[in-house]
């Protein structure tokens, strides 16, 4: 995206990400959830951030919702809205990882080039996860019955249905939560964010 901005001038920061994560025990990151509506993104994102958070870490989780309630409040579901909307996401994912935390986003973000956008604005730190059940396990388990009403025509550009999923290519990790259990998939989360958060001696 071209900065319409041209009188721009950058401060160096003073405290380092080494700083950060000799005070935190903990890099800073992203850990990116992706996949169908239902495919279980958020009660997992909100499930490892407390898991996480009694741990010890800095973490903080947020979805698409949170952001439609205020930061992306001006945008709908049109292709070009839902790139903005990732591209903003990912932008303030990429400062809080910046500024030591660890970020969990639930976001369906369902076009590869949206999500390699967010990957370059946090850079090595990034972390795409697909959680990956199937979109007839979505269906199955969507208890706010999007899907039928996407099916019947009722909601325009539905994900997975009127609108396109990209699957991912190029995950860090994928987990099918049509085969594990939330518990277990809680258990993988935790384990991956160990070994790519905590430094090793």
């Amino acid at each position: 995206m071209t900065n319409k901005a041209t009188n721009i001038t950058r401060v160096p920061h003073l405290v380092t990400a080494a700083h950060r994560c000799d005070r935190y025990g903990h890099r800073g990151g992203v850990l990116w959830f992706t996949g169908l509506p239902a495919s279980g993104k958020s009660t997992l994102a909100y499930a490892l951030e407390q898991r996480l958070f009694e741990a010890g870490y800095e973490v903080f989780a947020f979805n698409s919702a949170r952001l439609r309630g205020g930061l992306n409040s001006d945008l709908g579901f049109s292709r070009d809205d839902r790139r903005e909307n990732i591209r903003r996401a990912g932008e303030l994912a990429a400062v809080m990882a910046r500024a030591g935390v660890v970020v969990i986003t639930a976001f369906i973000s369902p076009y590869r080039a949206d999500r390699e956008a967010a990957r370059a604005a946090t850079g090595q730190g990034f972390h795409e996860i697909f959680l990956n059940p199937g979109v007839e396990i979505c269906e199955r388990r969507d208890g706010r019955d999007r899907y039928a009403s996407a099916r019947r025509g009722e909601i325009e550009d539905f994900t997975g249905i009127s609108a396109p999923y990209e699957a991912s290519e190029g995950c860090e990790l994928e987990i099918d939560t049509g085969v594990v259990t939330a518990g277990e998939a809680l258990d993988i989360l935790d384990d991956y964010t160990a070994r790519v958060m905590r430094p090793r001696p």
